[in-house]
């Protein structure tokens, strides 16, 4: 790790510009690697182990330099194309990701089509070289800013639901799409209901072959489940990608210090060091009981990244350990109830204001009231146990028909213009 840590600290003293662009910044350490340094060498990475990834990430913000581009083009559609797309999907998607220049949103679930994620009714047929998309997503993130979605769409309903599915790239920018804001309980809109109608996306964006789309979407999935186990592999920038928020022309050096993108606002409290130091800034570091909540908390943040350590060395040799993912996810599920309890207790009453001016400039109170979601989303802590339970440990399903009946024989709930 310390041979990392010289090596990028010795490529940011001799490339690192402040008064570059977003834009030009991104691209000049996207194509040095250290934007993404876990993924392959040969696709814009180091391939590092997620410590040493971290480890770049500190340098780069002791130097004083802006970070890598967030949001989930490099935390879920990058690592996703890695793994599935031809060479020539990897060419014409993965540089504008590790470049800031394309910004991603996911396109799963939908209204009728939550937990049971195959039940989707979206679909996408067949017309010449493209494919005509008609339906609705709901629960997305970021698809205000996004320039390309993840697609799940039902391309063949005579055959049973998990095997109908194609995973598509979707660009956001056209006609047919209408995005809509959804506003949570923290006062923020980081979701959307996304409405597709005669929406075209062309054969050369369907990832992984026709009717492939399950496996497709189980790996993004995983990567998500994964990610969230480990904390969300580190602070989102502030500076956002994509064409939408008009940031990649603006002066790198204006971004550096600025507050994280909302979801980081909300997910600012999982760290146990951030914790810790709030608890002996206000003086009641020493309450025993206290102590050891931030002791706990810190432990599960540990194991979720020796978690991830130990997956990676299990697939380096050709090896996996089945169900880990599920189990970092409901980790950290775990982790946020605990944050969600602790803030509070810091904080006193002053842990229910939000706002720049309150306690901790609101974000114990942001982050207590976006708890829940990370129960929900990714898969519900219900999905997740159920996955571990019957693909892992053996232990019998429900009765069910689901799996076998082509998706146009299963029974429908009946809408209310039915």
């Amino acid at each position: 790790m310390d041979d990392v840590r010289a090596e990028v600290r010795s490529w940011l003293a001799d490339n690192w510009d402040p008064d570059l662009t977003v834009g030009k910044w991104w691209e000049r350490l996207g194509d040095s690697g250290w934007a993404v340094p876990m993924w392959p060498v040969d696709w814009h990475g180091k391939g590092l182990s997620r410590d040493d990834a971290n480890a770049v990430r500190a340098e780069i913000t002791a130097h004083g330099a802006l970070g890598a581009p967030g949001g989930l083009g490099v935390l879920l559609a990058g690592p996703t194309i890695v793994t599935h797309g031809t060479d020539e999907q990897k060419l014409r998607y993965l540089r504008p990701i590790v470049t800031g220049q394309e910004a991603w949103c996911q396109l799963f679930s939908e209204p009728e089509a939550g937990s049971d994620l195959a039940g989707l009714r979206s679909s996408a047929l067949k017309d010449g070289e493209e494919w005509i998309v008609n339906g609705q997503k709901t629960w997305t993130s970021g698809a205000q800013i996004a320039d390309l979605g993840m697609l799940m769409a039902r391309t063949d309903p005579s055959v049973p639901k998990h095997r109908g599915i194609s995973y598509f790239a979707i660009a956001m920018h056209q006609p047919g799409i209408e995005i809509r804001p959804l506003r949570e309980m923290t006062g923020r809109a980081l979701f959307n209901e996304v409405f597709m109608t005669d929406a075209r996306v062309a054969d050369d964006a369907l990832l992984g072959g026709a009717g492939n789309g399950w496996a497709v979407g189980n790996t993004t999935l995983m990567f998500e489940r994964s990610g969230l186990g480990a904390g969300g592999g580190g602070a989102a920038s502030a500076a956002q990608p994509g064409t939408i928020m008009g940031h990649l022309d603006k002066r790198a050096g204006d971004f550096v210090g600025a507050a994280d993108s909302a979801l980081g606002d909300a997910m600012a409290g999982t760290n146990a060091q951030g914790l810790i130091a709030l608890a002996r800034k206000r003086g009641v570091a020493d309450d025993p009981v206290l102590r050891q909540d931030l002791v706990q908390l810190h432990i599960m943040g540990e194991l979720a990244r020796m978690s991830n350590l130990r997956l990676k060395a299990a697939l380096a040799a050709g090896k996996d350990i089945g169900g880990l993912p599920n189990i970092s996810k409901l980790s950290m599920s775990n982790m946020m109830r605990l944050v969600r309890d602790l803030g509070p207790r810091i904080l006193g009453p002053g842990g229910m204001l939000v706002g720049r001016d309150a306690p901790a400039g609101g974000r114990v109170a942001e982050a207590t009231l976006f708890a829940p979601a990370v129960s929900i989303y990714g898969g519900s802590d219900q999905v997740q146990r159920n996955i571990v339970g019957e693909r892992v440990l053996g232990l019998p399903s429900e009765p069910r028909t689901d799996k076998t009946l082509p998706f146009n024989e299963l029974a429908k709930s009946r809408s209310a213009t039915d």
